[in-house]
Formats: structure tokens, sequence, C-alpha cells
């Protein structure tokens, strides 16, 4: 998830395609789609029905983060927060 919530935060008001995602993640389709759909329901990231640019292509979900998604990327990471600062295991 932290991939994705990087590529996106990237160009956060810029809506994206999932296969625009798989080029800038590790993650391939099997992951990528299911986490896109779990963010969205946890309000991370919306989605959206895009018309296509071309005629006779099909319409396709385009993806972006909301606030909450956004100040969560843009929250550090436990490994990336000085030593002090981390939560210590249970």
């Amino acid at each position: 998830m932290l991939a994705l919530l990087e590529a996106l935060s990237l160009r956060p008001q810029e809506w994206r395609h999932g296969y625009d995602l798989m080029k800038e993640t590790p993650l391939l389709s099997g992951t990528l789609y299911p986490l896109l759909m779990r963010m969205t329901d946890q309000g991370l990231v919306e989605a959206e029905w895009r018309e296509p640019a071309q005629p006779g292509r099909p319409a396709r979900h385009a993806y972006r983060l909301t606030a909450a998604g956004l100040a969560l990327a843009r929250t550090p990471q436990e490994d990336e927060r000085p030593l002090g600062l981390r939560s210590s295991p249970a």
C-alpha cells in the first residue's frame, strides 16, 4: 500500500488509471486493483468512471487520493522516523 500511496501522492489532484499505477509501482493487477478497492472503501482514494479519450475505447476507472489519503501518504512511516520517535515492539 505504501508504494501505491507514494505514486498517487506525486500528483494528488490528478486522476490516474490503474495501468499507469502498475507501471509506476511494483504492484501487479491482482494486487493493485483489490488494494485500490479497499482504499476506496476506507476513504483514502476516490474512484470514478472516465469516458475514453478516443472513440471506440471502453470507459475506465480513474483514481486519486482523498484528503485523508494524502494526509496518510504525507505521514512519516515508522522506519523513516528518528529512532527516538519510533514505537517500541510490544
